[in-house]
């Protein structure tokens, strides 16, 4: 395999790798507001409630912890950005980013 594609190959494993761990770092933010905050103010939910927000949450919680994640958060999705514009990506390609 020549070197580009062999470079552009790891950058996209990087990029999947990137994605995972992004998800995950929201599942954990999402789970520790709903462990903290949500229940010191008593807000519940019976079933078939749904929950939704924005994205900067995160960013005016309480919980200093949260805050740091959803900023390391913000860093991996900008760098994720970067590498995707700075690069001759195929749609088919980054379709996970989707």
């Amino acid at each position: 395999m020549n070197p580009k594609k062999k470079y552009k190959k790891q950058l996209l494993k990087a990029l999947e790798e990137l994605a995972f761990t992004e998800s995950l770092l929201l599942e954990t933010m999402t789970n520790l507001m709903l462990l903290k905050e949500l229940k010191e103010n008593n807000i519940t939910f019976k079933k078939g409630d749904t929950f939704s927000f924005e994205d900067d949450i995160f960013d005016y919680s309480e919980d200093k912890n949260i805050r740091r994640i959803a900023k390391l958060r913000g860093k991996i999705l900008k760098t994720m950005h970067k590498i995707v514009t700075k690069n001759d990506f195929k749609d088919k390609e980054i379709e996970f980013l989707a």
